[in-house]
């Protein structure tokens, strides 16, 4: 029978979300499925699909006639069109036009807006959730809201995030060294720049750790549209935080630091808690989403805008390494739990058999 084809479409591609589609194609690559990736250009330089053997064609996160028909000429062959969220969704049904090609749509997050711009992200689930044959959501509240935006057939599908091993060759003293947290306690978060991911929250919990004698350095990794005003009150309230852009070395910076901290409105499945608890660093996440369902009791969790909580929750663990140590622990355990990378490998595989039999099967190699 004939190689089964695949397209997946990523729109501005989140960290996770990204690392998803990344683990993807190459679990299906192995399994003899043919992969083309769909996705700004900027991603694949971090991403690194080609090198899990996918094609990997260009396309801008638009949804302009020239961008719509650069992602129609990519689907033409496909057997099945894989999009990662609602608006990368929205283009891949535009470029599909129609044409009997299924369409499967893994939503990994919420979206966050208001008024306006809330109104427009109703209207883009909505057509996004109609428009596929398949929604996967990554929790059982993202497969609710796609029910109720309209989906023919809404199914939970955990993903599971790449596990990234620390270099051995790299001294977790070293890197603390060159990010300034000698003799004191380092703190680490990652995540896009933005609004509803909490950094302007972290950095009130922030204001309680100035101490020049015993303040936590707080390292937050990635970019996004806050970067200026963030670095702003840094500067101004000369707060223990330093921004370090995007970096490719998170595991490394992971098992350097004494605690992660995730100060998120809303997540499904982060990336951050996943490592975090993957490789042994204690975790203070808000209570959201997703997040409770997925660190069970391998993580603390505090209330979402406050603050105060967040910061006394960062310092009690900080001060208790018995504490920590039993999080570790729970952490280990919780994470044993989750899907593999298999698992959702073999999952996925399995639905686009069911869209496309009898018409094509994945050649074994």
């Amino acid at each position: 029978m004939s190689q089964l084809r695949t397209v997946h479409v990523l729109g501005g591609g989140s960290a996770g979300s990204s690392a998803h589609v990344s683990s993807l194609a190459a679990g299906l690559v192995a399994r003899g499925v043919h992969v083309t990736v769909c996705a700004p250009a900027a991603l694949d330089r971090f991403h690194h699909f080609t090198g899990t053997g996918a094609c990997f064609a260009p396309v801008p996160r638009r949804s302009d006639p020239a961008a719509v028909a650069a992602l129609r000429t990519a689907c033409r062959a496909a057997d099945v069109v894989h999009a990662h969220g609602p608006h990368a969704a929205v283009r891949a049904a535009l470029a599909l036009g129609g044409r009997r090609i299924p369409l499967v749509v893994t939503w990994h997050a919420r979206a966050h807006g208001e008024g306006a711009r809330a109104r427009l992200l109703r209207l883009m689930e909505r057509r996004a959730a109609r428009a596929a044959a398949v929604v996967l959501g990554t929790t059982s509240e993202l497969v609710d809201r796609a029910r109720m935006r309209g989906a023919r057939d809404a199914r939970l599908s955990p993903v599971s995030a790449p596990l990234t091993h620390p270099d051995d060759r790299i001294d977790p003293a070293k890197t603390r060294a060159e990010l300034g947290a000698v003799g004191r306690p380092l703190v680490f978060s990652y995540g896009s720049l933005v609004p509803h991911h909490g950094y302007d929250l972290l950095l009130d919990a922030a204001r309680s750790w100035r101490d020049p004698g015993t303040a936590p350095l707080l390292i937050v990794a990635g970019e996004g549209r806050q970067r200026q005003a963030l670095q702003r009150r840094i500067r101004e309230e000369e707060l223990p935080v330093r921004l370090i852009g995007e970096r490719e070395d998170i595991a490394e910076l992971l098992t350097a630091a004494d605690l992660a901290v995730l100060p998120s409105r809303w997540e499904a499945r982060p990336v951050l808690a996943q490592q975090a608890l993957r490789l042994g660093v204690p975790l203070v996440a808000t209570a959201v989403g997703g997040v409770p369902e997925l660190v069970g009791d391998g993580a603390e969790l505090v209330p979402y805008g406050n603050a105060e909580a967040l910061a006394r929750a960062v310092a009690g663990l900080l001060g208790d390494p018995e504490r920590r140590a039993r999080l570790v622990a729970a952490g280990r355990s919780q994470a044993a739990s989750w899907p593999t990378e298999d698992d959702t490998i073999v999952h996925v595989l399995s639905i686009y058999d069911e869209l496309t039999r009898p018409l094509v099967m994945p050649r074994a190699r």
